[in-house]
């Protein structure tokens, strides 16, 4: 997506505050989203939750009319790599994989976070695409470190990816985010070490993995959102808002334990 400016800004301590809230407002949504991934669970079943999560606690939904987004919630089964549009005639049965990825807005500052989760009882080849893409992004947040470059951020996350035999897409990439959803920089999924901006203490950045068990190539299909693997191979998306600041990276969007 065209990002507004190409300034990359820090955030203040009062700032990072609502990125905390709203954070802790998207794991949340997504934690009851994702244990409501049943079979026999429609993905507009999952976006109604999302919605109702997000709501309660105070906080707008960043997706819902986003460009024109029809929904809070981002639902994308199997093949459907990002922006599956919710629908209740997309019912989910057992072993499906189901991207949820959803946004928060508090007192103007977002969070953004998504996880991929399996419906039943999964092959192998499922677990290992989740579990690759899964590492790809612990490992790249682990470079998100004050001094690095985005490139080094990039560059782990496809060499994890393509260690684990899976492919990254390069047609879309992880973001800065703070006051809008989408800010520079842009965080691509390959890349060399040492290139890219340099990363400074108060950096907020949504890190993303988008991981094909096949090939690299998307498409999008006719509604104009939903994005698929061109040769319908199964993809796994993942995503943390990260704080870059002195020492360890700090998840802002903390949902790790709904995997656990």
């Amino acid at each position: 997506m065209m990002l507004k400016s190409e300034r990359i800004e820090t955030k203040s301590a009062q700032e990072l505050e609502l990125m905390r809230r709203a954070g802790a407002v998207v794991a949340q949504a997504l934690r009851a989203t994702a244990a409501a991934a049943v079979a026999g669970a429609s993905t507009a079943d999952l976006d109604k939750i999302a919605a109702a999560e997000i709501r309660r606690r105070g906080a707008k939904p960043a997706f819902l009319g986003y460009r024109g987004y029809p929904a809070v919630l981002c639902a994308s089964v199997n093949e459907e790599l990002i922006h599956g549009i919710p629908r209740a005639s997309r019912v989910l049965k057992d072993g499906d994989v189901v991207g949820l990825d959803l946004g928060a807005v508090v007192e103007g500052f977002y969070g953004d976070a998504a996880l991929t989760v399996a419906v039943g009882k999964v092959g192998e080849k499922s677990r290992r695409l989740m579990a690759t893409a899964l590492e790809a992004l612990e490992k790249g947040i682990a470079k998100a470190r004050v001094g690095a470059r985005v490139g080094d951020i990039s560059a782990e996350i496809q060499r994890v990816c393509e260690a684990g035999g899976c492919s990254v897409v390069r047609e879309y990439s992880g973001h800065g985010i703070g006051r809008a959803l989408h800010e520079s920089p842009d965080i691509p999924n390959h890349g060399r070490p040492g290139t890219g901006p340099r990363l400074l203490p108060g950096m907020t950045l949504a890190i993303e993995t988008m991981v094909n068990a096949g090939g690299p190539e998307v498409r999008t299909l006719e509604d104009g959102w939903t994005v698929v693997t061109a040769d319908g191979s199964l993809s796994a998306h993942f995503e943390y808002t990260v704080l870059v600041r002195d020492g360890e990276p700090q998840i802002l969007t903390p949902w790790q334990d709904i995997l656990c």
